[in-house]
């Protein structure tokens, strides 16, 4: 379940990417003054987040790191490896991070291709 967690609150922390102009211009103290009761409870929710419990620190921000990489969130990459690096991540265990959200979006587009077979039986008729 904290694996979850985990990944909702990379999603909600990443709804941008480094060319969306208009959100980066929103510094997090504008976006807090706009809303400062949900502003400090994202706040709060994403530090405890990453707490040990029954995955360590660590793993959680490994997982942080891969969906990151899933959402191609170029900031969050960023940001998410620092944090694990900072939680005793190895170079090793990033790189292995990195090739699980690899293999996600593959076997997804792998998945999908039925689609494609699909369509493609349809047409024969």
């Amino acid at each position: 379940m904290e694996a979850i967690w985990v990944a909702a609150a990379l999603r909600a922390d990443s709804t941008h990417t480094q060319t969306d102009h208009a959100f980066e211009e929103l510094s997090a103290e504008d976006r807090a003054t706009m809303a400062p009761d949900t502003s400090d409870a994202f706040r709060t929710f994403t530090e405890r987040i990453f707490d040990d419990g029954a995955l360590s620190e660590r793993t959680k921000r490994l997982l942080a790191v891969t969906v990151a990489h899933a959402l191609q969130c170029e900031s969050c990459i960023a940001d998410r490896a620092d944090h694990a690096r900072d939680a005793g991540a190895t170079d090793a265990e990033l790189m292995e991070a990195v090739w699980v959200a690899v293999e996600m979006q593959a076997g997804g587009a792998y998945a999908h291709a039925a689609i494609a077979l699909d369509e493609m039986e349809d047409t024969d008729d």
